[in-house]
C-alpha cells in the first residue's frame, strides 16, 4: 500500500545477504543439531555425544523481479518489481535457533531446541495493480484486470520450542536404519493478512490519477493480530512480539538410511522428512479477521492515491469502508487459526573420495500459498559439493529456487563456528536472492 513498504522489503533484504534456513551446512557430515532440523532422525547420528548450540541466525530473501545491481541502478525498484507478465512475489524469512542441546545415548538420540521465526510476504499481486498503487503514472491508460488467484501481503512472527527424539531402527555390518520425531511447542506473536481474490475490473489512469473498478465482486480477507496490527511496514513491529503464548503445536517426523564403508563411516546417506505438520491460533485483544465482499462501481471508482499514506491493515478497511466498497461476508474478531508451511524433505549425501561429498537436498511444500490461512514456503532443490577436514570445511551450494532461480553461493565451518550463503556468488552477478546465516554450537565427547 505505502511506497515505503515496499521499498523497505526490497532494501532491507537485497542489500543484506542472507539464506533459504542454514541451506549446505545442516547437511553436512558432521551431523549435529542443525542436521536435526531438517530431519529427526538425524539425532540419533550425532557426531559427538553431546552438543550445545549456543546461536544461529539465518535471513533470506527472494523475489522474481529485482537483481543486486538494480539496487544502484536509476530506475525505481517500484518499476522493476512491477514489469513483465509474471505477478510479482517477495519472500522474506528471518530464524534464529536459539539455545538449544542433543545428545546421544546407546541406540537413541535426543535433542531440546528454541527457535524464531520472521517472515513478510508478497504473494502474486498483479503488476497493473501494484503499478497503479505505487507508481503515479500521469499517462492515458486502461488496464482490463482478470485476476481469479488470491494476491497476498501476509507478515507472520512466531516462536517454538522443540523436543526431539530418534532411534536406531537396524544396523549391521553395511547398512543403518534411524527414525525420528519431533513435537514442538508453537507461541504464535504477531500476524497480518490482506488477500485479494477473484479480482475483475478496470484500471483507469490519467492526469488525474489512477481509479479502480470492478466488473464482478471480488473476496478480500483483512485479519492481523498482536503488533501487526498497528504497522506492517516497520521491521521492529515483527521483533517486538515473536514469542506469544503456547497456543499451537506441530510434529516433524523423519528417516534416515545409511550405507556403510569398511570404516564404519557412510558411502551414502539418505534421508526423508515430512515437517510443520500442524498449526497455531492467535489469540490477542485486538484480533481482526474478516472476509469481505468487495464492489466497486463504475459509478464511484476507487482512487488508488489513497492508499499512497497507509501502513496498517486498518486504515485500508477504513477507506474501503468510507466509500461504501465492502459488504461483511462473515466478521470473526476472537481467536483465529493458521497453518505452518508443511514440507517434504529429501536428501542423500554420498562420498565421492575421502573426505568430499556432494550432497542433493530437496524442499517440497505440501501446500499452496495463496490460502489466508496458510504460511507461505518455497519449492528449492540445490547440489552441494563440500571438503570436510574434520576441524575445517568449505561448501558450495547451487539451489534452484522457485521464486528467485537458480543461486550459487559459499560457506564454511572452523570447529563449531559456521558462516556462509547459499547465493553470494549470484547476488554479486545480478542474482534474485539475497542471504545470509551464522552461528557457533560446541560438540563434546
Amino acid at each position: 500500500m505505502k511506497k515505503s513498504l515496499l521499498t523497505l522489503c526490497l532494501l532491507v533484504g537485497l542489500s543484506a545477504s542472507a539464506q533459504d534456513q542454514f541451506s549446505g551446512i545442516s547437511t553436512s557430515n558432521r551431523v549435529g543439531i542443525l542436521n536435526g532440523a531438517i530431519n529427526p532422525a538425524e539425532f540419533a547420528n550425532l557426531s559427538k555425544k553431546f552438543e550445545i548450540n549456543f546461536y544461529g541466525l539465518s535471513f533470506d530473501v527472494s523475489n522474481n523481479k529485482i537483481g543486486f545491481n538494480d539496487l544502484t541502478s536509476d530506475t525505481n525498484l517500484e518499476d522493476l518489481i512491477f514489469t513483465g507478465t509474471e505477478s510479482a512475489n517477495l519472500r522474506i524469512d528471518g530464524q534464529i535457533l536459539g539455545p538449544s542441546f542433543a545428545m546421544k545415548w546407546r541406540k537413541w538420540g535426543f535433542g531440546i531446541t528454541t527457535k524464531a521465526n520472521i517472515k513478510f510476504d508478497v504473494v502474486d499481486v498483479d503488476n497493473s495493480l501494484g503499478n497503479a498503487i505505487f507508481n503515479n503514472n500521469l499517462t492515458l491508460n486502461t488496464t482490463l484486470l482478470n485476476q481469479t488467484g488470491n494476491q497476498r501481503l501476509s507478515g507472520t512472527s512466531y516462536g517454538e520450542v522443540g523436543f526431539s527424539v530418534a532411534r536406531k531402527i537396524y544396523e549391521n555390518d553395511k547398512h543403518k536404519f534411524d527414525a525420528g520425531i519431533t513435537l514442538k511447542f508453537l507461541f504464535p506473536g504477531s500476524y497480518s493478512n490482506f488477500g485479494l481474490s477473484n479480482l475483475n475490473g478496470t484500471i483507469t489512469q490519467d492526469p488525474s490519477g489512477s481509479f479502480l473498478t470492478t466488473d464482478q465482486p471480488a473476496t478480500l480477507n483483512i485479519a492481523y493480530s498482536g503488533n501487526l496490527a498497528d504497522s506492517f511496514s516497520n521491521f521492529d513491529d515483527y521483533t517486538k512480539s515473536i514469542f506469544g503464548g503456547l497456543n499451537g503445536v506441530a510434529t516433524d517426523i523423519g528417516f534416515n538410511y545409511q550405507w556403510k564403508d569398511d570404516k564404519d563411516k557412510y558411502k551414502i546417506k539418505a534421508g526423508l522428512a515430512i515437517r510443520n505438520i500442524g498449526s497455531m491460533t492467535f489469540k490477542d485483544d485486538n484480533n481482526y479477521n474478516t472476509n469481505y465482499t468487495l464492489s466497486i462501481p463504475s459509478s464511484n471508482p476507487l482512487d488508488l492515491s489513497l492508499f499512497e499514506n497507509i501502513n496498517n491493515l486498518s486504515d485500508v478497511e477504513d477507506v474501503l469502508f468510507n466509500n461504501n466498497y465492502l459488504d461483511i461476508n462473515n466478521q470473526n474478531k476472537t481467536d483465529f487459526r493458521i497453518n505452518l508451511p508443511t514440507l517434504l524433505t529429501m536428501y542423500a549425501d554420498f562420498k565421492i573420495v575421502s573426505k568430499v561429498y556432494i550432497t542433493g537436498y530437496m524442499q517440497q511444500k505440501m501446500k499452496k500459498d495463496d490460502g489466508n490461512d496458510q504460511i507461505t514456503a518455497r519449492n528449492i532443490f540445490s547440489i552441494t559439493p563440500r571438503v570436510n577436514l574434520g576441524f575445517f570445511e568449505a561448501l558450495l551450494p547451487i539451489s534452484k529456487d522457485e521464486i528467485s532461480g537458480t543461486n550459487v553461493g559459499f560457506g564454511f565451518r572452523l570447529a563449531g563456528f559456521y558462516l556462509g550463503s547459499n547465493s553470494i556468488i549470484t547476488s554479486l552477478a545480478d542474482g534474485k536472492q539475497a542471504n545470509f546465516y551464522t552461528g557457533y554450537r560446541l560438540a563434546f565427547l
